[in-house]
């Protein structure tokens, strides 16, 4: 609570002084920031975590949404939008007060992501991603690598990137091949990364790599800075959504890291990836609950305005619906999300199947909400002065990332059929 009460302290004396104001855009109709409704985010919260959620909504409101689009269309990685991320405490959220992290737990780590999440989808999916890597040094990285890293990137000064999936290893993560063999005091890596968020952009890459035998006692994690000999970058890949974070190959010909970059013990990478990665997963849950919040309440204020057949169309009952279908879906997947972050931050044995849980049902269900936004806007949603339509296509791939839905039921099946045993606790 100490930590909690800290960096409330922190965040309100950020946003009492930074520049305040109301955003109006053509890209919405009314305001979607303030939502009294069964709808509301803030329901159930503590008010510490109100507060935090408080300055997190005026930051994507102020910061993000009057950007949101013009990052898409013009595929800008915001650095300096990042940098004041940091400043308010958003760049390590869940690492430790005396690492130089905020301190706080993976609950309100969820409450953050998802209203920074209405501002722009893509912006914190990329925040999400850098808050799982600097996690990953701070809980299993040696001292020196803590005190060095984790204050630079709390402020977002420095940015991080991750690198386990690889071009012919996506879902058979334990069957990676990029190598990395000690040779004196350096380990010399060779092989490359997919689809890595930030890459080429980041300045630190915390890479999972074959160091011993095949299957997941052998993987091992690197921490890789930029500039490391051997270490380059593919093409900027041209994206459906999340354009407003670059994404590219990683490649390793006979990089030099050295030794003391070794993230906990050799054959710990496997353990370290899937223990980023139950994070990672209510994480991005989190940002699909902003998207949907939005779009739900962007076509609520479309259906009281737009007219058809002399009525609004909120006075049509399908319309109202399919309202309540898409907030019946919202808040069910807010309940599962938050549910796994609780389970996370009490170490509850079920973790691993109820972070399965939330990235596979919130995901398909806010893409759901998204989708049928969309709808409701008829051809206006289908244009890219309304943002439903870029909400759509950056959740899309929530789906996909942090393990596709498909392994997350396959991850919640093992559970239920092996009678309790957590093979990756």
């Amino acid at each position: 609570m100490a930590a909690l009460r800290r960096t409330s302290r922190l965040l309100r004396h950020v946003l009492c002084n930074s520049r305040t104001t109301t955003v109006v855009q053509t890209r919405k109709i009314g305001e979607i920031w303030v939502d009294g409704s069964c709808i509301n985010p803030a329901l159930g919260l503590t008010e510490e975590q109100k507060q935090i959620q408080k300055v997190a909504t005026d930051y994507a409101k102020n910061e993000l949404f009057p950007n949101m689009a013009k990052w898409d269309e013009e595929e800008i990685f915001p650095v300096d939008t990042l940098k004041k991320a940091g400043e308010l405490g958003f760049g390590a959220i869940y690492c430790r007060e005396e690492s130089g992290g905020t301190g706080l737990n993976r609950q309100d780590a969820s409450v953050i992501f998802e209203a920074l999440s209405q501002g722009c989808v893509s912006t914190t999916a990329y925040i999400s991603i850098h808050n799982m890597c600097a996690w990953m040094i701070d809980e299993f990285g040696n001292k020196e690598l803590s005190q060095k890293w984790i204050p630079q990137l709390s402020t977002m000064e420095k940015l991080a990137s991750y690198c386990l999936t690889e071009p012919n290893h996506g879902s058979d993560a334990a069957n990676l091949s990029t190598t990395a063999k000690q040779v004196g005091d350096k380990f010399i890596l060779n092989g490359s990364k997919a689809f890595i968020s930030g890459g080429g952009d980041t300045d630190v890459y915390i890479v999972m790599c074959r160091t011993g035998e095949q299957g997941p006692k052998g993987i091992s994690c690197m921490l890789v800075e930029k500039g490391s000999p051997g270490l380059a970058f593919g093409k900027k890949e041209k994206k459906v959504g999340w354009n407003s974070q670059p994404t590219r190959a990683v490649i390793f010909e006979d990089c030099e890291v050295p030794a003391s970059n070794l993230i906990g013990e050799l054959g710990d990478g496997f353990k370290i990836a899937m223990r980023g990665l139950n994070g990672g997963r209510v994480n991005i849950a989190s940002c699909s609950l902003g998207a949907a919040q939005s779009s739900i309440q962007l076509t609520r204020d479309h259906l009281k305005v737009r007219k058809q057949f002399g009525k609004t169309l909120d006075s049509f009952q399908h319309l109202q619906f399919t309202l309540a279908d898409m907030a019946t879906k919202l808040v069910t997947s807010r309940n599962i999300v938050r549910m796994a972050a609780r389970a996370l931050d009490e170490d509850w044995s079920e973790k691993v199947a109820l972070c399965s849980m939330a990235k596979y049902f919130a995901t398909e269900e806010c893409s759901k909400i998204c989708n049928d936004a969309l709808q409701l806007h008829g051809g206006y949603g289908y244009l890219k002065d309304y943002a439903v339509q870029q909400y759509v296509r950056d959740i899309r791939v929530h789906q996909i990332l942090e393990g596709t839905n498909e392994i997350m039921r396959l991850l919640i099946s093992r559970d239920l059929l092996t009678d309790g045993e957590r093979k990756y606790s």
